[in-house]
């Protein structure tokens, strides 16, 4: 049986190369749910407020979805960003993508998703990079993304441009933001 989560991203770099790339690195701690992870999973891409660097103006949305492809493994070159490393990853499908500055704002759905418990402190369970999501949220959020999102390549350029990138994404293991 598959199962949905909320795959978490914060920063604008990394948001692009996952996107491009059909690709997620995972941070070296180890998680729960990122060792269940498994080939057919849905990950509702998440985008904080903070990730494109004005979190008084952005707001953490659900950008796309995707299908996890491979399982977690080591990659063979970590995936860097910045100063941190990411040793694990998985091939990803990415099937719809809202275009930049849309998507399905979070916030107002909290207190009807049962992935958030603590309504007030909510937030708190973004701090990882991947949120289980019960059926019924992931279908609350599916639902609400559906008609905002087209295909990604479509809507890609809209996130490499927001973080810099212009030449076109290339399939790698050792990508240096």
């Amino acid at each position: 049986m598959t199962e949905s989560y909320l795959l978490i991203l914060g920063d604008r770099e990394a948001i692009a190369w996952v996107l491009g790339e059909q690709r997620m690195a995972f941070p070296r701690t180890a998680r729960a749910e990122i060792e269940r992870l498994t080939v057919g999973d849905e990950l509702l891409i998440y985008a904080t407020r903070g990730a494109f660097g004005n979190p008084t103006r952005d707001r953490g949305r659900v950008i796309g979805r995707a299908v996890v492809r491979s399982e977690v493994a080591a990659l063979e070159q970590p995936v860097k960003f910045g100063e941190r490393e990411f040793p694990r990853g998985c091939d990803l499908e990415v099937e719809a993508l809202a275009p930049w500055g849309s998507g399905v704002e979070l916030r107002p759905l909290v207190e009807r998703l049962e992935a958030f418990p603590d309504t007030k402190s909510w937030s708190v369970r973004l701090r990882r990079p991947l949120l289980h999501l019960p059926q019924g949220d992931a279908e609350l959020i599916g639902d609400a993304l559906g008609p905002l999102a087209g295909a990604l390549a479509d809507n890609l350029g809209g996130y490499r441009a927001r973080a810099g990138l212009t030449a076109p994404s290339k399939r790698s293991s050792d990508v240096t933001a």
